[in-house]
């Protein structure tokens, strides 16, 4: 028993040299864990009288309770030293300015989506959206293209599986509309088409926007009024002046090219024309009694005049230098 207050003395000693919690348990373990000091000392209790053994193991447990609280405060004081050493390393000085941070901006392509379906919501047409992989009918018989029509071609159109696409034109969503409404129909269908084609004026994945007006008195006139009235106000040109040139799509009767004037000459925006009344068969909608006109048009390629830029690809390579001129 006379070794309890080395033992005692030597345990705060200990305790108090360990710098690091993990050595603490180790050091814990040499007097009061299950081979400690203090434990071989309980084993020989046995030795001693009956009398004197309860005033001796009273002892022992005051000595060990001595300990664990050693113990418990060692530990505490390590575990704030490190989080006051961690606080130090992480301090931030308030008093410094603050550093700025980077705002990204809407994508060119995604202000003139957007600069366009304002403006055709402005004079009453709803925005319509549709998937984009599609069938075969939705893509093209339905729009009265045949089975061997150059459009349906392996080099201009990316095949799915024999009978789904990417589709090539926002024009599925227009009929998609026509099954599941009655005229009279006013909307335009922006999206993501796709196309086997890559070089400065065509991306293999771009954006369209295309427009469709069925009515029971709708004619060529509204189709141009339409038309005119939207590039004006995009461009911001009161001047900017549209033509048309007869064409031919599958879809439409009659077609047209449409030009508008740019910079002293005339620069091709889209296509459009009457909606050719096979196409409103597909969809049982009176051709008799109802007529429309549909119309496409580029949004990169309103995008590209917009802003003055003449390669599509920029658009999609995502370089900041390109990107940060339009935040």
């Amino acid at each position: 028993m006379e070794k309890l207050e080395q033992i005692l003395n030597q345990g705060l000693s200990a305790f108090e040299a360990i710098d690091n919690p993990a050595d603490l348990d180790q050091v814990k373990s040499r007097f009061i864990g299950k081979n400690g000091a203090l434990t071989e000392l309980l084993k020989g209790l046995g030795k001693l009288s009956a009398e004197e053994r309860p005033a001796a193991g009273a002892r022992i447990n005051e000595v060990k309770d001595k300990l664990e609280q050693a113990l418990a405060v060692r530990r505490d004081a390590l575990r704030e030293q490190q989080l006051q050493a961690q606080l130090a390393k992480e301090s931030l000085d308030v008093s410094l300015p603050g550093r700025g941070t980077g705002r990204g901006g809407m994508h060119p392509v995604s202000r003139t989506l957007e600069r366009i379906e304002a403006l055709f919501h402005s004079i009453g047409f709803e925005i319509a959206q549709g998937p984009e992989i599609e069938t075969d009918f939705y893509n093209f018989t339905a729009l009265n293209i045949p089975e061997n029509h150059p459009a349906r071609a392996m080099h201009d159109t990316f095949y799915v599986d024999a009978q789904h696409v990417l589709r090539t034109h926002t024009s599925p969503v227009q009929v998609r509309y026509m099954e599941e409404n009655q005229p009279p129909l006013k909307i335009i269908a922006p999206g993501r088409v796709f196309r086997v084609d890559s070089d400065a004026t065509h991306s293999p994945m771009f954006h369209q926007v295309e427009g469709l007006w069925v009515d029971e008195e709708i004619s060529f006139a509204n189709l141009k009024g339409v038309v005119q009235d939207f590039l004006q106000r995009f461009f911001e040109r009161d001047d900017l002046q549209v033509r048309f040139r007869p064409s031919f799509f599958p879809f439409t009767e009659p077609s047209a090219e449409m030009d508008m004037s740019w910079n002293g000459g005339w620069l091709e925006i889209g296509g459009c024309g009457m909606v050719h009344p096979n196409v409103l068969k597909h969809v049982n909608i009176d051709s008799e009694k109802y007529i429309g006109f549909a119309f496409g048009l580029g949004v990169e390629r309103l995008a590209m005049l917009r802003y003055g830029v003449n390669d599509l690809r920029l658009f999609f390579e995502n370089d900041l230098k390109f990107l940060k001129q339009f935040n």
